[in-house]
């Protein structure tokens, strides 16, 4: 589909070939052009040449992980809207991912209708949905993040 309006681009930062499939198919089936990065150093290169509209991070990435990957982007001030995907569901980690600058957190396995909502949100999609994602989005369990 071709247009004068610009599909939001999101970098799924995802080393499991599987999970990539699946958020690449259905993000694309939502309207969302996906970007992928197989490891921590290559999120944070195609996020500073290509400036993706968001980020799916997963914290266990090869080499530089998904915290460090943060934690470099909120030293350099970029503002790029992130949600971090982990497989632990606790408040320490939610913490961490709040105070690096993470507009959500959602825990693994996630329900792919909760991650496109969240994601969707971030990218303004959604009717009523902050503009260029700069709001609030909640986790799959509701906890607002800011």
């Amino acid at each position: 589909m071709t247009g004068a309006h610009h599909r939001p681009r999101v970098l799924i930062a995802e080393d499991d070939p599987d999970t990539l499939v699946i958020l690449r198919v259905n993000l694309n089936a939502a309207g969302i052009e996906p970007m992928l990065a197989g490891d921590g150093h290559t999120a944070l290169e195609r996020i500073e040449a290509e400036s993706p509209d968001a980020v799916l991070l997963d914290v266990l990435l090869p080499g530089i992980d998904g915290w460090q990957v943060l934690e470099q982007l909120h030293a350099k001030g970029n503002t790029v809207p992130v949600i971090v995907c982990s497989g632990k569901d606790n408040i320490h980690d939610l913490q961490r991912a709040r105070e690096l600058g993470a507009v959500a957190y959602l825990v693994k396995p996630f329900d792919i209708d909760r991650l496109i909502e969240v994601t969707s949100e971030v990218v303004g999609l959604r009717q009523g949905a902050p503009a260029a994602g700069r709001g609030t989005a909640a986790d799959a369990d509701g906890v607002e993040l800011a």
